[in-house]
């Protein structure tokens, strides 16, 4: 059983025991320098051209040397740039990976969501965590510690707000009595929940449409894609939640170049990527997006790479 059959974006990405490919915004390989956002939009056009199913998007306010990860997301605000990006493609997903919910107050995230659905329907994958960089914490002015409470709270009032008619809210982020939002969506939006957001598997397993995970290993990943659909089946039998994970991509130019690893990913040559990716599908990965970060080679030519030989190994459901 498939909840979002009938929504596009979805649809193409997602298909039981099947492996797509996206990739993560920015396509740039500025390795530990600042991005120069150039080219994004040709890029991800040439990206929807050859069939990748998704773009992602980080949730980041602040450049904080001191976290470890140089990366300072795609620069430009997510939902704004999200949406700009959409107004540019024709099909292709829009992927949070992930929404800081205890960053963003859940109702203006609801307001965002809603209208960049109706702006631009079933194209948006929403990916949503309960967030990690102290500096962004501390900007805002709220509690690292208590970031899974208010990832609990913040969810529940997302999704009653989104789909509920004048519904009856009463958190500690807000009430809401006698009103209602507008825009509604066009559809559920998926919604996805990453990492473990400070839950038990069991909580997302439950109230998750699907999984997105950190980048490991086959035999790690295996197992925890493993727990987790058993506990899917515990709370939604019969019903498929996808998995999802990233991966850091430095793309050989000799095809057959084995496989080293990276920062959060593998350095490979096209054909042993190709098996690579064939033992992550087994394993149960649904999704895959590579960041290109680390990449040796162009972003331009990489995707070209991608796009001609190892996409139609693992083509968009249609």
């Amino acid at each position: 059983m498939n909840t979002f059959s009938n929504h596009h974006a979805y649809s193409r990405m997602y298909k039981e025991e099947e492996l797509t490919l996206g990739l993560h915004i920015p396509l740039e390989n500025y390795q530990f320098s600042t991005p120069t956002m150039e080219k994004q939009v040709e890029l991800s056009q040439l990206a929807e051209k050859y069939g990748f199913t998704g773009l992602w998007f980080r949730d980041v306010l602040l450049e904080d040397p001191m976290f470890g990860d140089p990366a300072v997301g795609q620069i430009y605000d997510m939902m704004i740039y999200l949406t700009y990006l959409a107004s540019q493609t024709k099909e292709i997903a829009l992927g949070t990976s992930a929404v800081v919910l205890p960053l963003r107050h859940p109702l203006r995230i609801a307001k965002e969501i809603a209208t960049i659905d109706q702006l631009f329907p079933e194209r948006l994958i929403m990916g949503v965590s309960s967030g990690d960089r102290r500096a962004d914490f501390r900007g805002l002015g709220v509690s690292h510690a208590d970031r899974g409470a208010r990832f609990v709270e913040s969810f529940q009032y997302l999704q009653q707000a989104l789909y509920e008619e004048y519904p009856q809210i009463a958190a500690g982020v807000g009430q809401i009595q006698g009103a209602n939002l507008v825009p509604k969506p066009t559809t559920q939006i998926p919604t996805m929940i990453t990492g473990y957001s400070q839950q038990p598997m069991d909580w997302f397993a439950e109230h998750g449409d699907g999984w997105m995970y950190y980048p490991r290993a086959p035999h790690l990943q295996a197992e925890s894609i493993r727990q987790w659909r058993e506990l899917v089946e515990q709370y939604h039998p019969g019903q498929f939640k996808p998995f999802t994970q990233p991966m850091h991509l430095d793309l050989s130019e000799d095809p057959n170049e084995s496989i080293t690893p990276i920062r959060l990913g593998f350095r490979a040559g096209r054909n042993v990527l190709i098996e690579l990716l064939s033992i992550y599908k087994e394993i149960g990965v649904n999704h895959l997006f590579f960041a290109l970060f680390d990449s040796q080679r162009p972003a331009e030519e990489v995707i070209n790479e991608l796009g001609e030989e190892v996409l139609p190994h693992f083509p968009a459901h249609r």
